[in-house]
């Protein structure tokens, strides 16, 4: 899409619109969408990272090309105090030479697609592309002495045609070749069809050469990782028959690089995987859990001997999931970030001993890279930050900012302050939430509030930026987004708290943050939105069939049907482990019948509008279909806005833009002063009845 018609047609939606969508310079505004630019770390270990020496950090900024409609990625580089900071190449990301005299990275290249290459860091800068292959490669990590760089790449299975089936004649226009499934993951949202091979492990010298395939077979092999001597790499996978099947499972495993002899290093029932050498060689760091078939429980740190024996847990008492594992120069420990009460902190667990948190405060804060001499590099965050670079030193790690990415596109701009709440159920769990005031905020007059729900419901709300709550807040409305039971960093027996039952005890929760803030604050109860994508627009979907209080609904990419989603979405085995079983099995299809929104559709009064993406995976569009239709049929207001070509997540910026408009004008349509309400507020039962919130 050209950059006249991108922007021809967001200022024609912008022209057809009430005066509370036009665009007002003072606040942020559906085309600074197009401008905004993000530090975070969209991939694993694709964060910041500082050199060895601790003088220069080279990061990714993501930025929207409008001309072909689509987030972009570019290596800056710069000083370590954030001084000469400038663009480099662009690139999702890249990893440091274990001396830094050179950075790899990942960029188009010839034959065609993806490639590796090499560029040397002095004045003259000279690049090297090292591979020229047929298949993406990623994962990149060089050995200790500089001299190989090991990555995964997807090897294809041969195809299962016969010989005897006719093959097109040159030139010849033929409907496209049917496509032949036959293992049980064969798809993956974003990714499309992945039955198409396995990831395998290569190494491949630093100065161009022809790769060497390490491992084969029909498994997947993951983020391969040098011991100290260069030796082995370490690497998570499940090298067992019909490994497909073994759900949370995976081993740590070691390739020596000469022979290609594979041996197992864990043995335990459960998920192991994210292995890191410690600096002498003699120790691997890595994270897991026992298996368990409860639902997502947070993961374990673990040490090992190099050999694979005396496995240890040394996360003490935290109940937390350690990320960006990273062994401390001198080997004494492992350096973490983990997520807890919707803020994100800086850990150090000793060999011996409790992990500590290193840092606190409220922003979000990842740390992704550590130099040898003690200076670390991670982005932070917050409700009016999208997001910087900053460093910090071990000895003293209080996070020092050193880039002002969007200091230009917010100057002038009155970005909405959040205030923290905290506010207990019925049943005694103390529930985390924020309310946003919009610019301006006069606490003599009443506002709309929209209730914002998180995916997952195994993911959290934190106090960090939000571009699409900050555009709400911008039009006037408050915005109130929490964390119920089953969000992660509040411990295991929060995370139970939606086993079996998605939308009982989760429903009270953010229902009672509603309560709350229209106790608390100049909310006006005539006017309440609800909102959520993914899981959210499944407990959006599960309200609105059991209570009324909301005047207009925004269902993103919900589950309405958990019977017909298990056959349908790239993930059936999360049914099975959070509604105890498949369909086919008696009390798990009463229990996936009973929890599904579509069975209580015919409680609905609220104007609903479906967003979905009409190749999403995760939750195919079937099941707005199924919702969009009862409503319809009961003629209940409803709108449906499908977008071609768009997964659960990954959408192209023009179509962010268009969903993030057509919510504003839904809620500029029913939350206007004086529209009319069909009920009051109330709960429903499956028949229509109002009965009391239980």
């Amino acid at each position: 899409m050209s950059v006249s018609r991108l922007c021809g047609l967001l200022f024609a939606l912008l022209a057809g619109v009430p005066a509370l969508l036009a665009q007002d310079r003072t606040r942020i505004g559906l085309a600074d969408f197009l401008e905004y630019e993000q530090v975070r770390d969209f991939f694993r270990g694709g964060g910041p990272q500082i050199s060895p020496d601790g003088r220069q950090i080279v990061y990714t900024r993501w930025w929207v090309d409008k001309m072909n409609d689509r987030w972009k990625a570019s290596l800056w580089l710069m000083n370590a105090d954030g001084s000469r900071n400038r663009w480099l190449l662009d690139a999702v990301t890249a990893r440091w030479s274990p001396d830094g005299s050179r950075i790899a990275w990942v960029a188009s290249g010839e034959p065609s697609g993806a490639q590796i290459f090499v560029r040397y860091m002095d004045a003259e800068g000279a690049v090297t592309q090292v591979t020229r292959l047929d298949q993406g490669p990623g994962a990149l990590a060089w050995s200790p002495d500089g001299r190989w760089i090991a990555f995964t790449m997807l090897v294809p299975e041969a195809g299962t045609l016969s010989a005897a089936v006719p093959g097109r004649p040159a030139g010849a226009t033929w409907s496209p070749e049917p496509k032949i499934v036959e293992r049980l993951d064969y798809r993956r949202d974003y990714s499309g069809y992945s039955d198409a091979g396995h990831g395998q492990i290569f190494v491949v010298p630093a100065g161009g050469g022809t790769p060497r395939q390490l491992t084969s077979g029909p498994w997947d092999h993951n983020a391969p990782a040098w011991t100290s001597d260069g030796k082995q790499l370490l690497f998570s996978s499940l090298r067992v028959q019909e490994a497909e099947y073994e759900w949370r499972e995976s081993e740590i495993y070691a390739v020596d690089v000469a022979s290609g002899d594979i041996r197992q290093l864990t043995h335990r029932k459960g998920p192991d995987a994210g292995p890191v050498a410690s600096p002498d060689g003699k120790l691997v760091a890595y994270t897991g859990y026992d298996w368990t078939d409860d639902t997502y429980i947070a993961s374990r740190l673990y040490l090992m001997n190099a050999d694979g024996s005396n496995p240890r847990d040394i996360s003490g008492g935290l109940d937390r999931s350690p990320e960006n594992l990273l062994w401390a120069p001198d080997g004494g420990g492992v350096y973490f970030s983990a997520q807890s009460e919707g803020r994100s902190d800086f850990y150090f667990a000793p060999l011996t001993g409790k992990p500590r948190k290193l840092t606190s405060g409220a922003d979000y804060l990842t740390v992704m890279s550590l130099s040898n001499t003690g200076l670390a590099a991670g982005t932070r965050t917050t409700a009016t930050d999208p997001g910087n670079i900053v460093t910090l030193d071990l000895k003293n790690p209080v996070p020092q900012q050193i880039t002002d990415i969007n200091g230009d596109l917010l100057a002038g701009k009155g970005l909405a302050r959040t205030e923290e709440i905290w506010y207990t159920t019925a049943d005694g769990f103390r529930i985390q939430g924020w309310i946003m005031r919009p610019p301006g905020f006069d606490p003599g007059r009443k506002y709309p509030l929209m209730l914002a729900i998180h995916g997952g419901p195994h993911g959290a709300y934190g106090n960090d930026f939000s571009f699409q709550f900050q555009l709400w807040a911008a039009r006037g409305y408050a915005v109130l987004y929490t964390n119920p039971r089953g969000s992660t960093g509040y411990g295991e027996k929060f995370l139970w708290g939606t086993w079996g039952g998605w939308g009982n005890r989760d429903m009270q929760d953010v229902l009672g943050g509603v309560d709350y803030a229209v106790q608390h604050y100049p909310v006006d109860s005539q006017r309440l939105g609800v909102t959520g994508y993914s899981y959210g627009g499944f407990l959006t979907n599960w309200i609105i069939t059991h209570d009324t209080r909301f005047r207009a609904a925004v269902s993103g990419a919900g589950i309405s049907n958990w019977i017909s989603d298990y056959g349908t979405a790239d993930i059936p085995r999360t049914k099975e482990s959070e509604f105890f079983g498949a369909p086919w099995e008696h009390g798990s299809a009463q229990l996936l019948q009973k929890q599904s929104p579509i069975m209580y559709a015919g409680a609905v009064t609220t104007p609903t509008l479906f967003v979905h993406g009409e190749t999403d995976f995760r939750v195919p569009i079937e099941q707005a279909e199924q919702m969009y239709t009862a409503l319809q049929k009961r003629k209940v207001p409803a709108t449906f806005v499908r977008y071609p070509d768009s997964y659960h997540g990954g959408w192209t910026p023009w179509n962010t833009v268009h969903r993030y408009y057509q919510e504003l004008a839904w809620w500029a349509r029913w939350l206007s002063p004086g529209r009319p309400t069909s009920q009051g507020p109330g709960r429903l039962t499956a028949g229509g009845r109002p009965a009391t919130l239980t």
